[in-house]
């Protein structure tokens, strides 16, 4: 069995889903799991809900009703018949969202996050399942939620490899094409529980690993796996090849194509991973496997903006060592604190963190009361994997690096 990923970008209007048809036409649609994101920046409208049932309720009606539009629009371009079926289901879909936060009383917000955020895939998925039925392309929706199995730690959950590996075997038929959600899983409760923002790579991942798929690929707006973003940098060069060490290095460190998690379940049993272009179906794109570490082998630039550079000291002077280190990754845990980046003497302490749980100032407070704190928001960290006099060069053209790390092959650079 193949699996196949289409993200955000690929179905964001009507023209997408029919691309998506497209590409199942051109490549094969038999013995397949398709699993779809969230159609557009639909992710972004349902946290703007989020945000204002927690800031401003006045407003929650109306972003919901921008979402809604949103995809009634793609519907009627999708769906002549406007009494087809798809719509009073994707109205079922909006009223549940509605219902949920006129009845919930938790004050908690990633669990009300992820029960709201989660329909941005829901919603997707029975549209498209709908759309290739009407065109003749059968096949099977499946409810994700069903089958990936995790803990109650919402928005940032650990799968139950056992219990998503028993449900998988026991509910996906493999001899038919199936639709299904990237994104998200349920705990025991089956409250929904999502696995991160950009997920749906990992979904894909977990799926096919329980499945022992042949293959999964990830259908993108660019033709593979780059060596640079290219809304960053500019002549960019397709890679080829990539050794699972390699795609796990780059991820490791940013790289936005591929998700950090997705790697690991693919490389224990050596499922290649393949990147392509849904504009361009039949060409190679990106492979990801075993042998070769990189090819071309040419430096990778990676950039992680809107990070937080902290320079910690110890107040009397005395060393920063094995008991302080594990204290401050404590905190940073503790504080949902991403750590990219550390550097440390004997007594301070460097370390670049991506504050995506907004949680800063806690932290701060907290170290205070422990340590001489200095700290930069919004810097840039840029890594160059396989480095040279060049790349260096022209990364750092008339930039303040504030702080610099180097290995044999890789370099990083903290910019303001």
């Amino acid at each position: 069995m193949r699996v196949f990923k289409f993200g955000g970008a690929s179905v964001k209007d009507a023209d997408g889903v029919k691309n998506v048809v497209k590409v199942l036409q051109e490549v094969g649609h038999d013995n397949t799991l398709v699993v779809v994101s969230a159609m557009g920046k639909t992710t972004n409208a349902m946290e703007a809900i989020v945000n204002a049932y927690f800031e401003d309720k006045s407003s929650v009606k109306t972003e919901i009703q921008d979402v809604i539009k949103y995809h009634n629009d793609i519907l009627a371009a999708l769906f002549v018949n406007g009494k087809h079926p798809i719509f009073n289901k994707i109205k079922i879909l909006f009223d549940e969202v509605q219902g949920f936060l006129a009845w919930n009383k938790s004050p908690h917000y990633n669990f009300v996050y992820d029960q709201v955020v989660g329909y941005g895939e829901l919603v997707s998925t029975t549209i498209i399942s709908a759309y290739l039925n009407e065109v003749g392309l059968k096949n099977n929706w499946l409810d994700v939620r069903e089958l990936i199995k995790t803990d109650d730690s919402y928005r940032d959950t650990v799968v139950d490899w056992k219990r998503t590996q028993e449900n998988i075997s026991k509910i996906v038929d493999q001899k038919i094409l199936n639709i299904t959600q990237g994104f998200l899983g349920s705990d025991n409760n089956n409250f929904t529980t999502t696995l991160g923002r950009e997920g749906s790579d990992y979904s894909a991942a977990i799926l096919a690993y329980c499945l022992n798929a042949t293959s999964v690929t990830i259908w993108k707006d660019v033709p593979g796996v780059l060596n640079a973003d290219p809304r960053y940098f500019k002549d960019t060069q397709l890679l080829n090849n990539i050794s699972y060490r390699e795609a796990i290095e780059l991820a490791f460190y940013g790289a936005s194509v591929i998700h950090p998690k997705t790697l690991q379940p693919l490389q224990g049993k050596e499922i290649p991973l393949h990147v392509k272009s849904f504009l361009n179906p039949k060409n190679r794109g990106t492979t990801v496997g075993k042998g070769v570490g990189i090819e071309p082998e040419v430096p990778c630039f990676i950039v992680k903006k809107s990070q937080v550079l902290m320079k910690l000291s110890s107040l009397d002077f005395s060393f920063i060592v094995e008991d302080s280190i594990s204290e401050l990754f404590k905190m940073f845990h503790d504080y949902k604190m991403k750590v990219d980046l550390i550097q440390n003497s004997a007594i301070s302490f460097s370390v670049c963190v991506d504050n995506k749980f907004g949680r800063l100032d806690e932290l701060l407070n907290n170290l205070k009361s422990r340590f001489k704190v200095t700290y930069q928001e919004n810097v840039s960290l840029y890594t160059i994997r396989h480095f040279n006099a060049e790349a260096i060069e022209s990364l750092l053209n008339g930039y303040e690096v504030l702080l610099e790390q180097r290995g044999k092959e890789t370099v990083q650079f903290v910019i303001k």
